[in-house]
């Protein structure tokens, strides 16, 4: 069921009146946010012990994949903020969507040409995080694009 009724009690949803790009940045927001949180859980991330400040010496993986740090959570935390806030309008909710998506793909190409084991891999990033921030970046821009096209095309 679609609009007002769509939920469980009938009830008018004021996510309905609210557009796309906005949803889907505070959406974004939302899951940044929880990624940072559970960047420092141990269990959820793996070889907790081993979680340094910065750099590629930190040794804790979320979901036992992904390598961070500290600071990793930290960029995750505040990227979450930035979604949130900047999904309040549809220009900057769009501006999240398609400046991070950028963000993310020059995160995946400074992966792709860092040494992991030198200095330089501060943030820190292994191949499972250049991955996933090429996918990253290009659902973000995706989103971000989609999501504004029908109010592009009609002025």
């Amino acid at each position: 069921m679609v609009g007002a009724l769509a939920n469980a009690r009938g009830r008018h949803n004021p996510a309905d009146d609210r557009p796309l790009v906005r949803r889907a940045a505070s959406g974004v927001g939302v899951v940044f946010l929880l990624v940072g949180v559970l960047g420092f859980v141990p269990g959820i991330t793996s070889d907790y012990g081993d979680l340094a400040v910065a750099g590629h010496h930190s040794g804790a993986k979320l979901f036992g994949l992904f390598q961070v740090s500290g600071l990793h959570n930290v960029v995750h935390l505040l990227f979450g903020v930035a979604g949130l806030v900047m999904s309040r309008t549809v220009t900057t909710a769009r501006t999240f969507l398609i400046g991070g998506g950028a963000v993310y793909l020059v995160l995946w190409l400074y992966g792709l040409v860092v040494d992991t084991a030198s200095e330089a891999n501060f943030i820190p990033v292994n191949a499972a995080d250049n991955w996933l921030h090429l996918v990253l970046g290009l659902g973000m821009i995706a989103l971000g694009a989609v999501t504004t096209r029908h109010r592009r095309r009609r002025r």
